[in-house]
């Protein structure tokens, strides 16, 4: 498998809370929690968000977004796009890590080697169209990239790529536990499961939107990601300051909320059921995947799996992100009925007796269901309930927990899984479709082996349409694939990331470095 879902929210607009009590104060130490180890460190070989977070601090990308999702220049100072084309201006003065410039070259390489399905990059089809080309002038320092397929947004896509420098590009096993990047921190210490350690670069001047990150006060000198798996912990480390900022979503929430006045909250998927569709799996068939969706009670679901505090998902991308604004789930999904479920399987050719649902040859509808376990409790209890739901209905479930970075492996794995929670975090619905449709692992993204015409036309109609121009073909296809119970949406959440002795902007579904303020 090319990559693994992205397992973590995505920020909405930044609010809530003050600045903090004091004021910036320089040379300081930026502590933040993350919830998981991110595994390997290169930023072409990952999509778990995790991964995205720690990236952020060494690399940096073509264009960026402000906290309402504005594209804003990072290294490309200007870039214009078609859906077929696009083009960038690099800013001038933009070093490495190593002090070498950054070239023109070594950003199509870039774009290249993402591109090219042979290197197994997780970014093919997600951030750069397979068997896109780009070509350099470095002496006017541009780059322009030519796409064989239609992607509506070419340019933000290929512009959100993180760039490594020449180094990293000539010897890419430096990246797995190390960086090379232009970002504004360098790695200098890798204690896998236990925490990543960054000193600020002192001449880096090319921050997002134009920022003079170099003059900023305030900036931390150093940032530590200390892995933190249990979310009563980082709250206890939050409020004794040992930490500056975590991401509080279960019981702890309304403790750290009465002690601290920053937070910035995050609006993301958390509530996503996939099934395996793999050739003779018994989720393969469409009726199946209906019936055992209408089984679940999704209102209860969402109840437990937010911990009483989610809404219904309204589609693929998280509610307030993209350009488009369709509730695609509402109506689209199967009704909770378990009678009319159970009499759906029987016409399928699985039939409820006192050993549960078996078909006639005496088979069982036995399936392994995964959760991730970084979610919590909350994620835990959903899965149990989940189960109860299907037991109760004579189908066999056997429950297993995953860390983020065994996904890679599970979902690789055809025959380990039947259905997974799994929330898909994407900003734009051109980065779903290389979950939902194409290759399937160990060469491509689609792990679920998803085959749906219909939201396949829609996407290609939608591919030409640059923008917002495509949301009706865009709505058009999620709802494919709902109607179907391809992947089934039910639950959204509203989360904070709370914040002691610092404040920062969240971007992308990940703290911003050059935001981040250091305050006494």
């Amino acid at each position: 498998m090319a990559g693994a879902l992205a397992l973590a929210l995505t920020a909405c607009s930044g609010g809530g809370g003050t600045s903090g009590s004091g004021k910036p104060v320089d040379g300081g130490t930026f502590t933040l929690a993350i919830a998981a180890d991110p595994g390997t460190l290169d930023p072409h070989a990952t999509t778990l968000s995790v991964a995205h977070q720690v990236g952020l601090f060494m690399y940096d990308s073509l264009v960026s977004l402000d906290t309402s999702g504005k594209e804003v220049p990072a290294l490309a100072g200007t870039w214009k796009s078609t859906s077929t084309t696009a083009s960038y201006t690099l800013r001038k003065g933009i070093t490495c890590s190593d002090g070498t410039p950054l070239t023109a070259k070594d950003v199509a390489d870039n774009i290249n080697y993402a591109s090219d399905p042979k290197k197994g990059s997780s970014m093919v089809g997600l951030y750069v169209p397979a068997g896109a080309k780009a070509k350099a002038d470095d002496t006017a320092g541009t780059v322009t990239v030519t796409s064989p397929s239609p992607d509506a947004f070419l340019g933000r896509n290929v512009g959100s790529l993180p760039i490594v420098c020449r180094k990293g590009l000539d010897d890419r096993s430096i990246l797995k536990q190390g960086g090379s990047g232009t970002g504004l921190f360098t790695l200098t210490q890798a204690v896998a499961d236990d925490h990543y350690t960054f000193t600020r670069r002192k001449d880096h001047t090319w921050g997002p939107g134009n920022q003079k990150t170099g003059s900023a006060k305030g900036l931390p000198d150093s940032v530590v990601l200390k892995v933190v798996r249990n979310e009563a912990t980082s709250a206890n480390l939050l409020l004794s300051k040992q930490i500056n900022a975590a991401l509080i979503t279960g019981q702890d929430k309304t403790r750290v909320q009465d002690r601290l006045d920053f937070k910035r909250t995050m609006h993301a998927p958390l509530g996503e059921l996939w099934f395996n569709q793999r050739r003779g799996a018994p989720t393969a068939a469409p009726e199946v995947r209906r019936a055992l969706t209408s089984i679940l009670d999704l209102a209860q679901l969402r109840k437990v799996i937010t911990n009483g505090a989610g809404e219904p998902a309204s589609g693929l991308v998280a509610k307030g992100q993209g350009p488009c604004a369709v509730d695609t789930v509402a109506g689209n999904l199967p009704d909770h009925d378990q009678a009319a479920a159970e009499a759906a399987l029987d016409a399928a050719g699985w039939t409820k007796g006192s050993g549960g649902v078996r078909q006639k040859d005496g088979k069982k509808l036995s399936l392994t269901f995964y959760y991730p376990t970084s979610r919590g409790a909350p994620m835990q209890n959903a899965a149990e309930l989940l189960r109860s739901f299907w037991q109760k209905a004579g189908v066999q479930v056997t429950l297993r927990g995953a860390a983020d970075s065994q996904f890679d492996q599970v979902l690789a794995g055809e025959g380990s899984w039947d259905a997974v929670f799994l929330p898909l975090t994407v900003t734009l619905p051109t980065q779903a479709v290389p979950f939902l449709s194409g290759p399937t692992s160990p060469g491509g993204n689609n792990f679920g082996s998803i085959d749906n015409p219909e939201y396949t036309a829609h996407v290609k109609a939608a591919s030409v349409l640059a923008g917002a121009k495509g949301c009706d073909e865009w709505a058009a296809a999620e709802k494919a694939l709902f109607r179907r119970a391809d992947v089934v949406p039910f639950a959204d959440l509203v989360t904070p990331v709370f914040g002691n002795g610092a404040t920062f902007d969240l971007i992308d579904g990940a703290v911003a470095p050059s935001s981040i303020r250091v305050v006494g």
